[in-house]
């Protein structure tokens, strides 16, 4: 869902949705981020095709978000994960807290200005193998809490994005890109999904600056 695209986040602005131009906290961590030694074997590993077709491919192919726990979906499983001091309703809502977007340095204090990016993006996991999966294969990695594939970043620059690879978007915050590339393939890899030669040159690229 589009959100209306706001200025730079060192604003401050009155009310929810705050962008708070101070250092935020270490920043969401998904968990199995691999080492650079690692991603480069996976990197290594993945096969290189000519980026499949969009016929077909919709969104509601990939299911989410799922009920996690109790009340909680994945999104607000995510948001409580990759906050700070995060408070919920009785419905798993995230009503305040702290959200730093590794991204682009920027911190929110609304969860309405984040969003839960899937790293690999669906449109691209359709393109590059995932149009022959089974819904169930598909729901389980746009839900996945066990790899790097989701991560609570601004929502503007989620969309920015968009289903794009890095050959063509990189994390603003140049920092970043190490880790966004480790994350990509490492997805990638567990999936067992193809990449095009473009995007691999764009990877290893950022792998070699780690």
């Amino acid at each position: 869902m589009l959100r209306v695209v706001r200025a730079a986040a060192v604003v401050v602005v009155a009310g929810a949705g705050i962008a708070v131009g101070l250092a935020g906290p270490a920043g969401a961590t998904p968990p199995g981020i691999p080492s650079k030694a690692t991603a480069q074997t996976q990197l290594n590993a993945l096969t290189v095709a000519t980026e499949g077709s969009m016929s077909g491919y919709s969104r509601d192919k990939f299911p989410h978000w799922i009920t996690i726990s109790g009340s909680c979906d994945t999104r607000e499983t995510v948001l409580k994960r990759d906050g700070t001091s995060v408070v919920t309703s009785s419905t798993c809502a995230a009503t305040s807290g702290r959200w730093y977007s590794p991204y682009d340095g920027a911190t929110w204090t609304a969860s309405g200005d984040v969003d839960i990016d899937h790293v690999v993006p669906l449109a691209e996991a359709w393109r590059s193998g995932a149009s022959s999966w089974t819904t169930a294969r598909r729901q389980s990695f746009a839900n996945d809490l066990t790899h790097p594939q989701l991560i609570a970043v601004t929502d503007n620059v989620n969309q920015s994005k968009g289903d794009q690879d890095p050959s063509t978007w990189q994390p603003p915050l140049t920092s970043y890109r190490c880790t966004y590339a480790r994350m990509w393939i490492n997805v990638k890899y567990t999936y067992g999904l193809k990449l095009q030669s473009s995007e691999k040159s764009a990877l290893q690229t950022m792998l070699n600056a780690c």
